[in-house]
């Protein structure tokens, strides 16, 4: 004799089944993110909807205690994906700093809620072009604070109206960084780019160096060229010691990118370069900043002799250069 079908135990199973699929549905919001969340594969960021640069931020609090902090999360919670980038209204420095309170004195942050498992040393190298640098750390303070990185922003400024020699600036900026602390990567950035994903996590690969700006907005999103290693660089401290840093004869933009890349390649190593899809950048007008000069350097001055930054300054660790050829 057959049961009733609410006591056939197949009848049973496929109920439970079926409900069971039915709540991950409602969760995941569509059968794709059911098969994605039980095939374990990463989701691809929806370019579609993009995120404001300072969402999740609120989320960051700090413990009542230090000793009590644990690591963060492999795969940081706080990732949006892409980004709005807009260059419409320029945000002013007091902004900057209130809508970044756990960015320390020096450029220096620390996750407050957990202990980060890696280090990054931001490394920009520019000339009179301040406003590009209003741009980049209203956008780059909140990506790389939803990544967990404990990080220092060092500002390499060429002072003067010289011709520009970008790979000599940032061989001061890593060998003052190194004495600061024993960081992870080297991040080596252009003023005038910012990423589009924060999924684009600014750490090194650790076998080689690695180009972040595989995509940037001025190229249609493609690589200029196949060695192109300009934009946006990682690079351990390893790497750059085993390519013997960058060459200081290239005056102007863009000759010194072709000379790290066969660099590189003479030391034995390779250019790994993030995925097109996350290595995406918008880079802003070209057009140079005019601003009278005793102005800009008495802006800089204040804040690199005082120990401590007050508000009205950008809290970043500046260098100060006078190159000659």
């Amino acid at each position: 004799m057959s049961l009733p079908r609410v006591e056939n135990p197949w009848f049973l199973l496929f109920l439970l089944a079926f409900q069971t699929i039915f709540i991950l549905i409602v969760y995941q919001g569509n059968l794709a993110g059911v098969f994605r969340g039980l095939s374990g594969s990463p989701q691809v960021p929806d370019f579609s909807k993009p995120h404001d640069v300072y969402t999740n931020l609120s989320l960051l609090a700090r413990r009542p205690t230090e000793d009590a902090l644990p690591y963060c999360s492999a795969r940081s919670p706080l990732l949006v994906g892409p980004l709005i980038i807009s260059f419409r209204v320029l945000p002013s420095e007091r902004k900057i700093i209130k809508k970044n309170p756990f960015v320390q004195s020096g450029g220096l942050y620390s996750p407050p809620h957990c202990l980060a498992r890696y280090k990054s040393a931001i490394l920009v190298a520019y000339s009179n072009q301040e406003k590009y640098l209003h741009h980049l750390l209203y956008y780059i303070h909140p990506f790389l604070q939803r990544q967990q990185l404990s990080y220092r922003i060092y500002l390499i400024q060429q002072v003067g109206n010289g011709t520009f020699n970008r790979a000599k600036l940032l061989n001061i900026g890593v060998r003052e960084a190194l004495k600061d602390e024993d960081w992870d990567c080297l991040l080596l950035h252009d003023v005038d780019l910012v990423p589009e994903n924060d999924y684009n996590l600014y750490i090194c690969d650790e076998y080689y160096p690695k180009h972040m700006a595989s995509a940037i907005d001025k190229f249609h999103y493609n690589l200029p060229y196949k060695s192109f290693f300009g934009g946006v660089s990682a690079l351990t401290p390893e790497h750059y010691m085993k390519m013997n840093g960058f060459p200081n004869t290239y005056w102007g933009s863009g000759g010194e990118n072709d000379d790290i890349a066969t660099r590189i390649q003479l030391a034995g190593m390779k250019i790994v370069r993030t995925p097109s899809h996350l290595g995406r950048y918008k880079m802003m007008n070209s057009k140079k900043e005019t601003e009278e000069p005793w102005r800009r350097e008495y802006q800089f001055q204040k804040c690199y002799h005082s120990p401590s930054c007050e508000e009205g300054d950008f809290c970043l660790k500046r260098l100060f250069v006078t190159i000659s050829r």
